[in-house]
């Protein structure tokens, strides 16, 4: 017959936050050894991909770690993608574009207009 295992903690659900392993110990025993949440990978505020450069951790663990490690050296770095960043910049130079062309439009039907 198989030996029981008794928990360890005193919460006796099975949620997300009290995972257990059973392992059997040099002296034959068989004990839960209970188990950290899985990190999840930081992910880009637009696109929902994870960001690659910065590791998956647990939130707390962030602190532990240096600011080299929590971002990328480029505009926007721990928080998009290189992808969305380009995406972002074209955008701003095209609508600035935009508005350079619409102010000469308007100048040159000014000019067109007086004749």
């Amino acid at each position: 017959m198989a030996q029981r295992v008794t928990l360890r903690k005193r919460q006796p659900y099975n949620t997300t936050s009290s995972r257990r392993r059973i392992v059997k110990t040099p002296g034959g025993k068989l004990v839960y050894h209970h188990l950290k949440k899985l990190p999840t990978q930081p992910k880009c505020g637009d696109c929902g991909i994870g960001l690659p450069g910065i590791p998956a951790l647990r939130p707390r663990q962030y602190a532990t770690i240096s600011k080299r490690q929590k971002t990328v050296c480029r505009a926007y770095g721990g928080s998009r993608c290189g992808d969305c960043v380009k995406s972002r910049i074209l955008r701003a130079f095209l609508v600035e574009e935009a508005k350079i062309v619409k102010k000469v439009i308007k100048s040159q039907q000014k000019a067109g207009g007086h004749k």
